[in-house]
């Protein structure tokens, strides 16, 4: 292999990169009171939901440790690129880094460039497109990271969520007042700022706040026919489906991917939830 691409497990890998040798997921854990479980191939979303619905302690995340990410590097593979959740949102990105320098100290140089992608979910799986493209056009290790740091920089990421509470009792929603999604239905529409949580604007009622969603979008995009649609759906296919049709109707995309989300995007998300990125 040229190029290996390591990402933790927020990152929601598509079906046709399944098996694939140039992909490594780090599974984050994830603990819901007593029970605990590893962000992995055995994830049972289901399973996952049913126990943050019957416990009264919020869910909570712990990242890999460097010594993950350290395994993960040993590949003959010339290049390594590492994909995390946003610093913002977890220590994945920390742990990388270290596990990089680890790396370097036990095994010497070799190319492995980790990149806070500011987002997660499927905000990671553009990254993790990106880095293939440049890969598979014959981009140097140092041009992919500016091509790719470079994406970054235009990459938006969207949010509407049932439930805010997760973000909010774990510390990654400052300023923002959660307590609105329960107030006549109101649905905020969130946005991320170089990794940090905002709100961009609200609507009652999720069909409305999706439709409002998709105006922003085709307003505040640039060169969104040349772009891909990715939409991260926690156990709510129908509203993925909605936002892709209600943003077509619009505009033209290069392509649309729709996927399940993983055990850490389903703990912030929560049941109902969707993240969009483009």
């Amino acid at each position: 292999m040229k190029y290996k691409i390591v990402v933790d497990s927020c990152c929601e890998v598509p079906e046709i990169y399944s098996n694939d040798e140039r992909f490594e997921i780090v599974p984050l854990s994830l603990e819901v009171g007593d029970y605990c479980i590893m962000d992995d191939d055995n994830f049972d979303q289901a399973e996952f939901l049913a126990q943050v619905a019957s416990c009264p302690k919020c869910p909570k995340s712990a990242c890999p440790s460097p010594e993950k990410y350290v395994e993960a590097y040993k590949t003959e593979a010339e290049n390594v690129f590492v994909i995390t959740l946003s610093s913002h949102l977890s220590g994945s990105y920390n742990s990388a880094v270290l596990g990089k320098n680890l790396y370097h100290e036990q095994y010497g140089e070799k190319n492995i460039y980790v990149l806070d992608s500011e987002s997660a979910a499927s905000g990671e799986t553009q990254y993790l497109y990106k880095i293939v493209e440049l890969q598979e056009k014959g981009l140097s290790f140092e041009d992919t990271i500016k091509g790719v740091e470079a994406f970054r920089d235009e990459m938006k990421t969207y949010f509407i969520l049932d439930n805010l509470e997760t973000l909010r009792k774990n510390g990654r929603m400052s300023g923002v007042k959660a307590m609105v999604v329960s107030t006549l239905n109101i649905k905020p529409i969130m946005c991320g700022n170089h990794g940090v949580i905002e709100q961009k604007s609200q609507a009652i009622g999720m069909k409305k706040a999706i439709s409002k969603l998709a105006d922003i979008m085709n307003t505040e995009v640039p060169d969104i026919e040349n772009r891909i649609l990715m939409i991260s759906q926690c156990n709510c296919p129908d509203r993925a489906e909605y936002m892709k049709n209600e943003l077509l109707a619009r505009t033209k995309v290069k392509d649309v991917v729709i996927m399940d989300t993983r055990g850490v995007s389903s703990m912030y998300a929560n049941d109902g939830g969707i993240v969009v990125t483009i």
